[in-house]
């Protein structure tokens, strides 16, 4: 009977072997081991426990035959004063054949038999596993040994454990520093390459989330004496536009004290985060914009994780450093943004004072001086005499009419409308070529005008067309060329605009007033696309790149023959 029970015994001790090698659930392991204790020996209560790295308290505790009160008043006893601290500090097995006839450590007296074994990694205490009221008497010397063997598998298992959890900690906290570097180093190429202040809040947003793990990320921006969401990113959708006043708000009080601030609980803050949009939110860290001593606005931050929500110094420290460096990316884009303005204001002036001195220095004059003849004619007697000036009148009043038409061409050519892209460049490349001594090469692959489910939409035509317009004028008035080539093609992706001359060049970093190469960018800018501008002692070349928008599909890309003018 004996040799079958220990047959049984290695028998299960075997079976529990892959085990401490396969499972990742600690507490699935230990319950597993416990149980084991627990048939093999008929005890009636089983506790295994495991403490902390201090010893002062319980990390995990598994039981099998205790109630949840016997639990809880087992949780409720400090370590070192409970018999569990009394097995492990004293790193030995402590078996009691009689509980009731002497009670040690506090055991409930209601108890008989006992068996504490300490679990020990490396002769250090890590916790204790005991059985009590054996079936039929007290626990003899193989029990004990069986046990001191579960409680080494058992040290096993928990140093394995800690070792998985160690290792998992450090890569979760790899892949947070691989988050939080490809976050910071998005914003440092932003500064030095992005200056579109909507993307430049976007990937604020986007990099925001990633670097501290949040749920929504919010960017509010000052405007006046608001706050006004500028960007969002996360499970909610942002209000954009939204406003909140920045002296009745915690974000703007947050923002003028440039003092960033941990709130636990969301109810704390002076307004609540529904009304920009973010819902369920519990817990959330603001952090200031601040550029060069200038507060900007605020990134607002809810919800670390599901679990935990709130947010850790560390994430604080963080988020600190990393809105450091969006802060300049904002600001300058913010510069960058108002300089676009600025230019494209002053370009829109300058536009209007060179067709205010064509009115007036060509067409006005020339009115004026028709109007004196007029007069002249009104008082004359002579047949002859008013005849020829009537002739007169009217070759000038043709001559005025042409001047008129001619800039109502430069202003809006009636064949951008009427005939499309290609006819309205074709026009405009014979009234230059005729101007002067200039030999032009001119090569179109533009959709068929006559297509207009194929033809580009109205404003990619009238920027495309405006590239080519400014550039010719820069050629005629300031290149001194003799040789001139303009190619544009359309594909179903983007519309490709190359002008090359063979002049005398400038210098591209200090643009002089009337090159109209400000309104050139704006243009390009708005269109979405990209513009590069390259002269030198050989010529100019200026490449822009804009992407295709048509009124239909196209049928291929490339559509339209190639012209030459």
């Amino acid at each position: 009977m004996s040799e079958r029970l220990e047959g049984d015994r290695l028998h299960r001790l075997v079976d529990l072997g892959p085990s401490l090698v396969s499972a990742l659930d600690l507490e699935k392991l230990l319950g597993r081991l416990l149980d084991t204790a627990h048939r093999v020996t008929g005890a009636r209560h089983a506790v295994l426990a495991v403490f902390d790295s201090d010893l002062d308290g319980l990390e995990r505790l598994v039981t099998r035959g205790i109630s949840a009160d016997q639990t809880r008043a087992i949780e409720a006893v400090p370590v070192g004063g409970g018999v569990l601290g009394l097995i492990a500090r004293g790193g030995r097995t402590l078996r009691i054949a009689d509980v009731r006839a002497s009670s040690p450590s506090g055991l409930p007296a209601e108890l008989n038999s006992f068996l504490g074994v300490p679990i020990l990694i490396r002769d250090i205490p890590c916790g204790a596993v005991y059985l009590t009221d054996k079936p039929g008497g007290e626990f003899d010397g193989g029990d004990e040994e069986w046990l001191i063997t579960i409680a080494a598998w058992a040290s096993i298992a928990i140093e394995h454990g800690r070792l998985f959890a160690a290792a998992n900690s450090r890569q979760q906290a790899l892949e947070r520093a691989v988050r939080r570097l490809e976050a910071t180093q998005a914003i440092a190429v932003a500064v030095g390459a992005e200056t579109d202040l909507a993307r430049v809040l976007e990937l604020v947003a986007d990099n925001g989330l990633a670097i501290v793990g949040a749920r929504d990320v919010l960017i509010l921006l000052r405007d006046g004496d608001d706050l006004a969401v500028a960007a969002g990113a996360g499970v909610s959708e942002a209000q954009i536009g939204a406003r909140i006043p920045i002296a009745g708000s915690s974000s703007g009080q947050a923002m003028v004290r440039q003092e960033p601030w941990r709130v636990m609980d969301v109810g704390r803050l002076r307004i609540s985060p529904e009304r920009l949009g973010v819902r369920g939110a519990h817990s959330a860290l603001i952090v200031p914009l601040v550029y060069r001593g200038r507060s900007l606005g605020v990134l607002v931050a809810f919800d670390r994780d599901q679990e935990a929500y709130t947010f850790t110094e560390q994430d604080e420290q963080v988020l600190v450093a990393f809105a450091a460096s969006a802060a300049t990316a904002v600001a300058t884009a913010q510069s960058v943004q108002a300089d676009r303005l600025r230019d494209s204001l002053e370009a829109a002036e300058a536009e209007r004072r060179h067709w205010a001195r064509e009115l007036h220095d060509e067409t006005l004059h020339a009115l004026g001086g028709l109007k004196v003849l007029a007069a002249t004619a009104r008082h004359e007697v002579d047949p002859e005499q008013i005849a020829s000036m009537l002739d007169q009148l009217v070759a000038g009043l043709e001559s005025e009419i042409e001047s008129v038409h001619a800039i109502v061409s430069e202003l809006r050519p009636p064949a951008l409308d009427d005939l499309g892209l290609r006819p309205a460049i074709e026009s405009l490349v014979r009234r230059h070529a005729a101007q002067g001594t200039i030999e032009v090469n001119c090569q179109l692959q533009l959709p068929d005008p006559a297509e207009a489910e194929q033809r580009l939409v109205p404003e990619l035509e009238t920027t495309v067309y405006r590239l080519v317009q400014e550039a010719l004028t820069n050629v005629a008035n300031h290149a001194q060329a003799t040789r001139l080539r303009i190619d544009v093609e359309a594909t179903a992706a983007q519309v490709m605009v190359e002008i090359a001359d063979d002049g005398r060049g400038f210098d591209v970093s200090a643009i002089a007033e009337g090159f109209g190469l400000t309104g050139m960018r704006e243009r390009t800018t708005l269109a979405g696309g990209a513009i590069e501008i390259v002269s030198g002692v050989a010529g100019t070349i200026v490449h822009a790149t804009l992407p295709a928008r048509y009124a239909g599909p196209p049928s291929r890309p490339g559509t339209g023959p190639l012209r030459h003018v």
